[in-house]
């Protein structure tokens, strides 16, 4: 059976942009060179040249190429779709359990992995919701106002990927995570009036846990240590930390304890001048309550 698009062409690059092997990630090119050798091995063996493979799933003969070469990510159904003419049994099918592990750009994966084994998570976000506090909607919607603004599927991979994020309120034991988000973004009505109000909801939800702390900075307030950008802290079983400060050493995470005492010193101070969590809670309620 052939697969073809909507308009009756075989898939080519122009139809998945942002499925591309970063160049940087090692990892990713590994199995993702490792995933595309496997297809072409299976192709080579029952006698399928890749114009005819790829008219049998649906992509162009370069496009099959690329992937068997290692120079693009396929995607699920393309692995699915291989399959069976392939008499894989479902092995390529399953290939997709390694391969989903690097669709996610590197800077993402390894955030991922650092929340996964903090003990303590600490953020301040000034301009936004928190990436870990963002539902699907307003995640979406937020991503959507991008310029230059994501194609479709790279829209969809950055949200799932900032979701994925959010299993790390599922881990046991629970790690103790506290926030502090400004008010101006709590107002803006991203997605609309029920995608923000939904948003506001899940953080009732979540600032109701209670591995969780979260706090509101009120507009009308004293100058503070956040004002030049976000800040993060995650903490280690080990003692060891990582932290991030917009507006200290040029942004980079650090790792020094020296440099760490000041990204400390900095978060502690907001926390302290924003509303208590009790405040805050009662706060985000009034805002619900204003609609």
């Amino acid at each position: 059976m052939t697969v073809e698009t909507d308009t009756g062409r075989l898939k080519s690059e122009a139809d998945e942009p942002g499925w591309e092997v970063d160049p940087d990630d090692e990892w990713g090119i590994a199995v993702i060179t490792t995933v595309g050798r496997q297809l072409k091995l299976r192709r080579e063996a029952v006698g399928m040249r890749a114009a005819e493979f790829g008219t049998v799933v649906g992509y162009g003969e370069d496009m099959v190429y690329k992937i068997e070469g290692g120079k693009r990510i396929p995607r699920q159904e393309y692995l699915d779709r291989a399959d069976e003419p392939l008499e894989a049994g479902g092995l390529i099918s399953a290939a997709w359990e390694d391969v989903k592990k690097v669709r996610y750009p590197k800077k993402v994966r390894e955030l991922g992995k650092l929340e996964a084994k903090a003990v303590e998570i600490g953020v301040y976000e000034c301009n936004i919701v928190a990436g870990l506090l963002q539902t699907p909607e307003h995640a979406r919607a937020l991503m959507g106002a991008r310029q230059p603004p994501y194609s479709p599927d790279d829209l969809e991979r950055m949200v799932a990927a900032r979701l994925a994020r959010q299993s790390v309120f599922e881990r046991d034991p629970a790690p103790s995570m506290h926030f502090v988000l400004e008010e101006a973004p709590l107002r803006r009505q991203v997605g609309g009036t029920m995608v923000w109000r939904q948003q506001l909801e899940g953080l009732l939800e979540v600032g109701r846990l209670h591995n969780v702390t979260l706090q509101v900075m009120p507009t009308n307030t004293d100058a503070h240590p956040g004002l030049d950008g976000r800040i993060e802290l995650l903490k280690f079983q080990d003692g060891t930390a990582v932290g991030r400060s917009d507006g200290a050493f040029n942004g980079r995470p650090i790792t020094d304890p020296k440099q760490l005492r000041i990204v400390e010193l900095r978060y502690g101070t907001i926390r302290a001048q924003a509303l208590s969590p009790r405040e805050s809670l009662a706060f985000i309620e009034n805002l619900l309550g204003e609609t």
